[in-house]
């Protein structure tokens, strides 16, 4: 049976130069890039070649990068280090509503320790009102974080535009930019934000790795107590090959981004094309252009998602329901909810995300499953009319 990953956006496989790149980590370079000695010496020059290459994809200078765990961790250090850094001036958070669970959780959480946050509506197309944005800004008003590319449909937020509207009241900004490093070009400073996450797995790296960017001079809590590393701005011995691997990735990812690029934004758009000629009542959500280039999220009506996800799994094709980080949710997505899509709808929408593996010759495979699967099930809802 064939196999085609169409789920990108939850994860990618690891590059093959970077799974090269790493294994001399695994026994003659393990040393501490902490310890003093040679062996740590030795760590330390990789480890800190790493800063600058993740420094180097998002244009940033290489101190203002900070090696995490994760985006999620990269999300609550943060939207809680400004929020505890910043109380004596104020105690109201700016976001969105399609902000992925990281950044919803921890304002959740925030609200119960006594902060107000404001959660801005969006659009059918997922996009939100910059006059709503400004409507929403107070005098105590100490955070906005609103995200750079939507996970679930690839739309792509208005960041530059509502980091000049923070600057202009003296609001911090962040943004969760996980799923636009290495999809769309990033020019951190360009684009007014002074906090942003980033996840090493969506980039072709191994899992368990991430980064914050914190613009140079500006100070807020850590989330993580304990050692001096990173400057004293997270603690914890390093993921030393997770980080260079993270690094490698990055530096590829870079050269290669302009042209893989290229060529999944024409598969994605062959097989949104194939899927609309052969199938009815389909919906495209999201954004139609000012989206990211391997994303498509599409509603088939008649038909419920997980089955219609399970069948294709059964035919050797990966797809996502939604957000990886919510499986297992019987919920609809709160994204499409909160782009005013009826819930039915919602329930039938799936994610495809394509990555620089996929080929045509996969494209071509879904699209001879795809239509015959989608009829089948909907021959066994009561809803669906021919």
């Amino acid at each position: 049976m064939k196999k085609v990953y169409f789920d990108n956006n939850a994860t990618t496989p690891i590059h093959p130069e970077v799974a090269h790149f790493v294994k001399p980590f695994f026994n003659e370079l393990f040393g501490n890039p902490s310890s003093l000695h040679w062996a740590g010496r030795e760590a330390r020059v990789y480890f800190e070649k790493a800063r600058e290459q993740v420094a180097g994809i998002i244009h940033a200078e290489i101190g203002e990068v900070v090696f995490t765990s994760s985006g999620t961790e990269s999300d609550n250090h943060a939207i809680k280090g400004v929020a505890y850094a910043k109380r004596d001036k104020g105690n109201h958070i700016i976001t969105t509503k399609i902000e992925h669970p990281a950044v919803l959780n921890t304002c959740k959480y925030l609200e119960s320790k006594g902060f107000d946050v404001t959660y801005l509506p969006v659009d059918g197309n997922g996009q939100i009102d910059l006059e709503d944005l400004k409507r929403a800004i107070r005098r105590n008003t100490i955070l906005i974080s609103v995200m750079y590319a939507n996970n679930e449909t690839g739309t792509l937020l208005p960041i530059k535009e509502i980091g000049e509207i923070a600057k202009d009241s003296n609001i911090i900004v962040h943004s969760d930019m996980v799923q636009a490093m290495g999809k769309i070009d990033i020019d951190i400073e360009a684009l007014n934000v002074d906090l942003a996450s980033f996840s090493g797995h969506k980039v072709y790296a191994p899992k368990g790795v991430g980064a914050i960017y914190i613009r140079e001079g500006l100070e807020i809590d850590n989330l993580i107590h304990g050692g001096h590393q990173e400057a004293s701005r997270r603690a914890g011995t390093e993921n030393v090959i997770g980080i260079v691997a993270f690094g490698k990735a990055c530096e590829i990812v870079r050269t290669e981004m302009e042209e893989e690029n290229r060529k999944i934004e024409y598969l994605r758009k062959r097989l949104l094309e194939g899927i609309m000629e052969r199938v009815e009542h389909v919906r495209l959500n999201g954004h139609p252009s000012n989206r990211l280039p391997n994303t498509l999220n599409l509603s088939f009506e008649y038909v419920e998602a997980e089955s219609l996800l399970i069948a294709l799994d059964l035919n050797g094709i990966a797809v996502s329901s939604g957000s990886a980080c919510s499986s297992g949710s019987t919920e609809p997505s709160h994204v499409l909810l909160a782009m005013g899509i009826p819930s039915e709808v919602c329930q039938s929408a799936v994610r495809l995300s394509l990555g620089r593996e996929n080929t045509e010759e996969d494209v071509d495979y879904a699209l001879s499953v795809i239509p015959g699967l989608v009829n089948r099930l909907r021959e066994m809802s009561p809803f669906y009319k021919k």
